[in-house]
């Protein structure tokens, strides 16, 4: 039987580290930062601390998930 995976818990799966840190320190970043949207988090997380657009999307999918 397949079972459907939550994007985001699956891009957190697919992505346990970003470059030289663990997941749990950029959603940490992410729930402190004062941006809200998606878009505008990962912009955020590429151009501030230089992770590529799927190491950036993982942590703020997840967080964001957490909220819903």
């Amino acid at each position: 039987m397949i079972t459907s995976v939550p994007r985001a818990d699956h891009e957190v799966r697919c992505a346990p580290t970003a470059p030289g840190r663990p997941i749990a320190h950029w959603q940490g970043l992410v729930r402190t930062s004062p941006l809200t949207r998606h878009t505008e988090l990962v912009a955020w997380l590429k151009a501030e601390h230089g992770l590529g657009h799927g190491h950036a999307t993982a942590p703020v999918a997840h967080t964001l998930a957490e909220k819903e």
